[in-house]
């Protein structure tokens, strides 16, 4: 067992994941006559909501990652450990990991989600999607590197292949990226590449239904696809995508897009984890939960953030960050709970809304009671995501980026990192 201690007889929690869900359960539980292990692939915590923004050369990769340890600081009843979790054994109560296998008493489920192809392999080999910081680093690279070589490339059809970028998916991520994106290549590169024509330049943003952002209201849709519009990005509504093999879209009405980069931003599942579980799964491969996101049948497990499929007055709730960090806390309450022999609550989400960035002066939101757009919702948004980012420094750091990008009108980061994994070929 993985630094097993047969002397310590307090209750062993084990959380796997330390996203939104999973460290504010640990958080939650601070002062609590317990151990707590969390485990995460990585080192760090990521603030996946402005992922788009490195992706498009606005801020460094290293303003929205925080070391996990430097965060559980203080809280002296956790411990982290960098590792891969491969399987769990339920009825043994025990994980399984690639350094070992850890006994629990209660155990918290929050892997968080990743990209969906729906089972396009296609797709999955030709184009990338925005879930992690290696994949905004390689968008980042692909875009500054495909104007580079159109820059020196004679063949006007080549040409306009490398400088059109599409983005698949209306939903929040797929809006953000493509109303930045269009404004990185016509405020800043343009100004970068005077030997180009930017009339050649594309940004489309194909979406398979009737409209953008489909969880906020149709006006809300309206006003999104034309501040988009007029920001220079191509919106398809209805186009769904059926083919790409990296020179080409193929889409299900038959029309065809010559590009060499395709952004996939149409769909997320949970984690592969837990389709090991035998626990069942539902839309987006998430685990359904009891109401008070215990698994039926395993009072001692809880599934939070993404990877739940927990039912709310409307359907489904959505995979995001409010709803992480609300399942997360109170997963915690449950077990201090059950720690001090209560019966666990029910959950009730909280929905405060939602928002989404469009571009400079430009967001649309749906607040409890009011319907906004425009500078008013860009504002806010700027405000809840410094506010919510983790560190000083790190709030520091955006804070400057922004102001820089505001009185400039510039991307600050437009420089191409190497080492990170791509699913793009160097050219």
């Amino acid at each position: 067992m993985i630094g097993a201690d047969a002397t310590d007889k307090r209750p062993h929690i084990v959380i796997i994941g330390a996203g939104f869900a999973g460290l504010k359960a640990a958080k939650g539980l601070k002062g609590e006559k317990v151990k707590i292990t969390i485990l995460d692939r990585n080192n760090y915590h990521l603030f996946q909501p402005l992922l788009y923004q490195v992706a498009t050369a606005t801020i460094a990769p290293d303003t929205i990652v925080y070391p996990t340890r430097a965060l559980l600081r203080g809280q002296k009843n956790v411990r982290f450990r960098q590792t891969e979790v491969i399987d769990i054994d339920v009825s043994k109560q025990r994980v399984i990991t690639a350094d070992g296998e850890l006994s629990y008493q209660y155990l918290v489920i929050a892997p968080g989600s990743e990209t969906n192809f729906f089972s396009l392999s296609a797709l999955a080999e030709h184009s990338v999607g925005l879930k992690n910081i290696d994949q905004a680093i390689v968008i980042r690279n692909r875009v500054l590197d495909l104007f580079e070589l159109a820059a020196r490339e004679s063949d006007p059809a080549k040409r306009r292949g490398m400088l059109t970028f599409v983005v698949v998916g209306g939903g929040p991520a797929g809006v953000e990226l493509a109303g930045a994106l269009s404004e990185l290549i016509h405020t800043v590169l343009v100004k970068d590449y005077p030997e180009l024509n930017f009339v050649e330049t594309r940004v489309v943003l194909l979406e398979a239904g009737q409209g953008l952002l489909p969880a906020m209201p149709e006006k809300l849709q309206r006003d999104a696809a034309a501040a988009l519009r007029q920001k220079g990005v191509e919106v398809i509504l209805r186009g769904a995508v059926a083919d790409y093999d990296g020179e080409a879209v193929t889409l299900k009405n038959g029309e065809v897009l010559l590009c060499r980069t395709l952004l996939w931003a149409a769909g997320v599942r949970a984690s592969k984890l837990i389709e090991k579980l035998g626990f069942g799964t539902a839309g987006q491969k998430r685990a359904p939960v009891a109401s008070t996101l215990q698994v039926e049948g395993h009072p001692e497990i809880f599934i939070a953030g993404d990877a739940a499929h927990i039912e709310g007055k409307k359907g489904p709730l959505p995979m995001t960050a409010v709803v992480a960090l609300q399942s997360g806390s109170h997963v915690a309450r449950n077990i201090k709970h059950l720690l001090h022999g209560r019966k666990p609550e029910p959950f009730r989400f909280r929905d405060l809304g939602s928002m989404a960035m469009i571009g400079r002066h430009a967001a649309v939101g749906r607040l409890p009671g009011a319907n906004i757009r425009g500078f008013i919702p860009w504002l806010l948004l700027l405000a809840v995501h410094l506010l919510k980012l983790t560190g000083i420094r790190n709030r520091l750091s955006l804070l400057g980026n922004w102001l820089w990008g505001y009185l400039c009108n510039d991307k600050p980061v437009r420089t191409t990192i190497r080492g990170c994994d791509s699913c793009w070929k160097e050219e």
